[in-house]
C-alpha cells in the first residue's frame, strides 16, 4: 500500500518562493511547454537512470528507452504551432505509443495515452482534470501489463494519482497539488528496496520510477517558470544501415520506387473501416511497402512511391499533415551497397574462421541463393516470421530456420513499436509471428500487435536467443495455428539459456561480491558465477546447467569472443564426463562473450 504523505510535512517543504504562485488552470501552450520540459529533463539523466540498473551488466537501459519513448513523442509535440488541446495530446500519445522501446518505455506510453484521454477532452485543465488524468494513466498502464510488479514504476505512478486525487479535495493550486504528488513519488520511490528485495541487495531504487518522477520534475520545473530547455532536436536521417534491421536487402539492387514517404494524418474528418480501406487501396496503386496504422484521431503513414506528391494530397483530404520525411532510397541504396561490401568481407573471415577456404566458394554464392529465397517469399503465404536478432551469425541462424524478416535489437538497443509495425508490414503473410527474443522487448511488440488491422499477429514470448532458435525449430506448417503456439512454447520450456558478459560497477547480488571488470554467467537474470577468466568462468555456468536429462550444449559467441575460446570451453564440458553433443556457433553478439543453450 502507498502510505499517505503527512500534511505538515508536504507544507514544510512547500518552498516559501513557491507559497505566493497560484495557478488554478493550465491550456496547451502550457502541456505543450510542460511535456517538453519533462523530456528534455530525462534526455539529460538518462545515463544515470541507466546506472540504477539492478544487475551491474553493460546494457542498463531504462534511462535510454524511455528518452527515446518519450523524444519520439516530443518531435510531434514540437512540431505542432498553436495547438489546442486535443492535438497536442493526441501527438503526445500517438508518438510515445509508436515510439516506445522496452517495458519501461511501453509503461510510459501507455501512462501518457490514459493522461492525454482525460485532458484532451478539457480546454483548461484544473486539479479535478489532472486528478482524473493521473487515475486512467495509472489504470492504462495497468493492463498493459500482464503481472504487475509492485516496487516499479506502477507503484510509483498509482501512489502519485492517490495523491493527486487527495490534493484535488483541499486544493484548486495547481503548484501546490503538483509539488505534493512529486514529493509522495519521491518518497514512494525511496521505499521500493523495501518492496523488492533484489532492489535493497543491489542498493538502488527502481529504475522506471526515478526516470517518470525525473519527467515530472522537469514539466514541474516549467510550471514555476524556471528557465528550462523546451527546444527539441528533431530526428537525424540514419545513416548507412546493415540489412538486418528488417529493411529491403542490398542484394535487391532494382528498387522500383525511388522515394521513402511518412508522414501523420491529423484527422479532420471520419476515417472508419472503409476510409481507411479506400485509403491503403489508394497507397497500393502508387507504391508499395505500405503502413497505414490509425489510433482514433491520428493516422501513421508509410510508403515507397516513385511521387510522394500524390501520397501527401491523397492524405490532405483527410486533415492536416504532421512528422513529414521523404528520403531517396536510390541514394541511400548506394551507401548500403559501400556500407554492406565492407561488412560481407568481415563476415567471410568469420566464414573461413568455421569452414575453412574450401567453403568460401560456397558462401560466395549464397547472396545470389539468398536472393532467389527472397524473391519467393515476396509471395503471399499463410505464415510469416519476424524475429529480434542482435549480431551476424545470429541473424543467419535465424533465416536459415525461416525467418522473413530480421529486427535489429537486443541487449543495447530494444526496436520500437514502430519498428515492429513496419517489419509487420513487410511480411507478405496472413499470420505473422513476432520473436522479440528479449524479455524487454515482449510488451512493445504486443503494442505493435494490437496497433496492427490487417493481419493476424502472434507474439511469441520468447526471452532471449536460445529461447527464439528452439521456438522456431518446433514450428510446423502442418499444425494448427494453436498446436504450432503449443509446440513453440514447450520448446522454448525445454531449453536453459545462459550468458556470460563484465560487470560495468561493484556490487553485492545474489550472495556474490562483484568488482567492476569480472565476468558474470547469467542465467534467466540470475548471477550464478562470477570470475576473472571468460574461458573458466563460461565453463563453470555450464557445469551449473547441465543435469542428468542434458543432451545438448550449443555455444554462441559474439564479437568480443573467438571460435578458439569455444572450443576450449567445448573441451572443458566434454571433461566432465557426461555424453553430452557440443556445437559452436558464431552468433556476433556484442557485449556478450557466450550465450549459451543446454537441451
Amino acid at each position: 500500500m502507498c502510505r499517505r504523505g503527512q500534511g505538515n510535512q508536504l507544507t514544510a517543504n512547500f518552498d516559501l518562493e513557491e507559497r505566493g504562485l497560484v495557478i488554478n488552470t493550465i491550456g496547451a501552450a502550457e502541456i505543450q511547454k510542460f511535456f517538453l520540459a519533462g523530456a528534455n529533463a530525462i534526455d539529460a539523466k538518462k545515463e544515470t537512470i541507466n546506472d540504477l540498473n539492478v544487475f551491474p551488466v553493460p546494457d542498463g537501459d531504462t534511462g535510454t528507452n524511455m528518452t527515446m519513448t518519450i523524444m519520439a513523442a516530443a518531435r510531434e509535440v514540437a512540431s505542432l504551432t498553436d495547438p489546442d488541446m486535443k492535438q497536442i495530446c493526441k501527438a503526445i500519445s500517438s508518438g510515445s505509443l509508436r515510439g516506445a522501446r522496452g517495458n519501461s518505455g511501453v509503461i510510459l506510453s501507455q501512462l501518457l495515452r490514459g493522461f492525454t484521454k482525460v485532458v484532451g477532452k478539457a480546454e483548461q485543465a484544473d486539479v479535478r482534470v489532472l486528478a482524473d488524468a493521473f487515475e486512467r494513466a495509472v489504470d492504462s498502464a495497468y493492463k498493459a501489463v500482464m503481472k504487475p510488479k509492485e516496487g516499479t514504476i506502477l507503484t510509483v505512478a498509482r501512489c502519485g494519482a492517490q495523491k493527486a486525487a487527495e490534493m484535488a479535495e483541499r486544493t484548486d493550486n495547481i503548484i501546490e497539488m503538483i509539488n505534493a504528488v512529486i514529493l509522495h513519488m519521491r518518497d514512494v520511490l525511496d521505499q521500493t528496496p523495501d518492496m523488492l528485495p533484489v532492489l535493497k541487495e543491489a542498493g538502488v531504487v527502481d529504475s522506471g520510477g526515478e526516470g517518470l518522477l525525473v519527467i515530472l520534475e522537469g514539466a514541474y520545473d516549467a510550471l514555476l517558470g524556471k528557465e528550462v530547455s523546451c527546444e527539441i532536436e528533431q530526428e537525424k536521417a540514419p545513416g548507412p544501415a546493415p540489412a538486418a534491421t528488417g529493411v529491403k536487402a542490398v542484394e535487391d539492387a532494382d528498387i522500383r520506387y525511388g522515394y521513402c514517404t511518412e508522414y501523420i494524418i491529423m484527422l479532420e474528418k471520419s476515417f472508419g473501416a472503409e476510409e481507411e480501406k479506400e485509403f491503403k487501396a489508394y497507397l497500393e496503386s502508387i507504391g508499395d511497402s505500405i503502413v497505414c496504422v490509425a489510433d482514433e484521431d491520428v493516422v501513421k503513414v508509410h510508403v515507397h512511391t516513385n511521387d510522394p506528391g500524390l501520397a501527401i494530397q491523397k492524405g490532405l483530404s483527410y486533415g492536416a499533415l504532421t512528422s513529414m520525411k521523404i528520403d531517396n532510397m536510390r541514394e541511400e541504396h548506394n551507401e548500403r551497397v559501400i556500407f554492406q561490401s565492407g561488412k560481407n568481407a568481415e563476415q567471410n573471415k568469420n566464414a573461413e574462421k568455421n569452414a575453412g577456404q574450401n567453403k568460401k566458394t560456397e558462401e560466395n554464392a549464397e547472396p545470389n541463393i539468398n536472393a532467389e529465397k527472397s524473391a519467393e517469399k515476396e509471395k503471399w503465404a499463410k505464415n510469416g516470421f519476424i524475429c529480434v536478432s542482435v549480431g551476424d551469425g545470429l541473424d543467419e541462424i535465424f533465416r536459415g530456420l525461416g525467418a522473413d524478416k530480421i529486427i535489429a535489437g537486443g541487449q543495447t538497443m530494444n526496436p520500437s513499436t514502430e519498428d515492429i509495425l513496419e517489419a509487420i508490414s513487410q511480411v507478405n503473410a496472413d499470420t505473422v509471428f513476432v520473436l522479440p527474443n528479449n524479455s524487454n522487448i515482449v510488451l512493445a511488440a504486443e503494442q505493435a500487435r494490437d496497433l496492427t488491422k490487417d493481419k493476424q499477429v502472434v507474439v511469441v514470448p520468447s526471452k532471449n536467443i536460445p529461447q527464439g532458435i528452439s521456438a522456431l525449430i518446433q514450428f510446423s506448417e502442418g499444425l494448427s495455428l494453436e498446436e504450432n503456439l503449443a509446440s513453440m512454447e514447450e520448446g522454448m520450456k525445454a531449453v536453459k539459456s545462459g550468458q556470460i558478459t563484465y560487470a560495468v560497477r561493484d556490487t553485492s547480488l545474489d550472495g556474490k561480491t562483484i568488482k567492476a571488470g569480472d565476468i558474470m554467467g547469467l542465467t534467466d537474470k540470475t548471477i550464478e558465477t562470477v570470475g576473472t577468466d571468460v574461458v573458466d568462468t563460461t565453463a563453470e555456468l555450464v557445469r551449473k546447467m547441465i543435469d542428468e536429462d542434458s543432451e545438448v550444449v550449443t555455444l554462441y559467441y559474439g564479437e568480443e569472443a573467438s571460435e578458439e575460446e569455444a572450443n576450449q570451453i567445448a573441451d572443458r564440458i566434454k571433461s566432465m564426463g557426461q555424453d553430452l553433443q557440443i556445437d559452436v556457433e558464431y552468433g556476433g553478439q556484442p557485449i556478450y562473450y557466450f550465450f549459451v543453450s543446454v537441451e
